[in-house]
């Protein structure tokens, strides 16, 4: 890790991190914001997963074999991620057809969807009715946020894990760590110590996310959403230092 000091114009020293190592620690960022938002919207808004997708989808075999009613958040849940992963990626490619880069802006719409979730579901009480449509709105935006974070990491970061996913990141890591482990060495160990190099953040980064996540809920509730938002502007600081030749092109 690289970081470097400047001198102000009223002669104070100013820190700054080189963009290979903001490049290095942006998934590990955005992991934690996708298991915060996670872990707060399902304990209070009546189970909804926002990063989780296809959890939702087991949320409403659930309701229906039981025979309730099932909620309507997590049936609007996959439709909408799927359409504003589409049109993230119709963004994406107007802004480089443009010659702009795209991880600055796609950073930027996610958190100001991530500030919409925490804006509406604080509002009338959201957690007392996660079907009130305050609430299904607000699950919608975390939902969208989580979306555009998807498509972005696959769009904007060469060769990034997935930071919203744990389980290809968990299985691809403990097969590295097995084919490290293994008699007689790796094939390739170079290559595969960089992928265990990339993989761990991620997943430590969920988890950690998870946590305060769960630990900040219990405390304050719906208004703990200010943790996910919070990362997500240091993600987009991070994502503004990072090189223009960080973007992947299609």
């Amino acid at each position: 890790m690289t970081v470097s000091s400047t001198t102000g114009a009223n002669g104070s020293a100013i820190l700054s991190v080189d963009s290979s190592t903001c490049a290095a620690l942006l998934p590990g960022v955005l992991s934690v914001v996708a298991g915060s938002a996670d872990v707060i919207s399902f304990l209070g808004l009546g189970g909804l997963f926002t990063a989780h997708i296809t959890g939702n989808l087991v949320i409403l075999a659930t309701h229906l074999v039981n025979g309730g009613a099932a909620p309507l958040a997590p049936m609007l849940s996959v439709p909408v991620f799927m359409a504003v992963l589409g049109a993230t990626k119709l963004l994406a490619c107007n802004l480089q057809a443009r010659g702009r880069n795209t991880l600055g802006p796609l950073l930027a719409l996610q958190f100001l969807l991530l500030l919409g979730f925490l804006v509406l579901a604080v509002a009338e009480g959201a957690k007392n009715d996660p079907n009130a449509p305050c609430a299904v709105v607000a699950g919608m935006l975390g939902v969208a946020a989580m979306a555009v974070q998807s498509g972005l990491v696959q769009i904007s970061l060469e060769g990034a894990p997935s930071t919203t996913v744990m389980t290809t990141n968990v299985t691809s890591f403990m097969i590295d760590v097995g084919e490290l482990l293994r008699r007689g060495g790796a094939r390739d160990p170079a290559a595969v110590r960089s992928r265990v190099r990339h993989t761990w953040p991620a997943i430590f980064g969920f988890a950690l996310g998870c946590g305060l996540g769960a630990a900040f809920e219990a405390v304050a509730g719906l208004r703990s959403l200010a943790l996910p938002a919070g990362f997500a502007l240091l993600a987009l600081a991070m994502g503004m230092a990072i090189e223009p030749a960080g973007d992947r092109r299609p």
